[in-house]
């Protein structure tokens, strides 16, 4: 099991996690590669828009990225998953969101 999977394991689970750590450029200049982030579960619950930083699973892959777009089909809420330099990683449903971003440590 990969640290990001583990990490979204614990999220499915209902676990905050404090310091989360990933690395990469991608999120520049608002997270640092290796920068600390806390993530809190995604639930039905929660509201996710636009704008907003999660800790997702895109094509196989786990993304720290933004929510730059929402649409709905099949009656279904799907969310853009972009990095903060404009390329899009694709679109998922919010069962593929595992985190929301509410803290970016210094």
């Amino acid at each position: 099991m990969s640290k990001a999977s583990f990490i979204a394991s614990l999220l499915q689970q209902g676990q905050f996690i404090e310091k989360y750590k990933e690395a990469g450029n991608s999120m520049l200049p608002i997270i640092k590669s290796n920068q600390p982030v806390s993530l809190v579960p995604v639930t039905a619950d929660t509201i996710l828009e636009v704008k907003d930083i999660v800790f997702c699973k895109v094509k196989g892959n786990y993304y720290t990225h933004l929510i730059s777009a929402t649409r709905v089909r099949n009656n279904q809420t799907e969310y853009q998953i972009s990095n903060n330099h404009g390329f899009v990683n694709g679109w998922v449903k919010k069962r593929n969101i595992f985190g929301k971003v509410v803290k970016i440590w210094w």
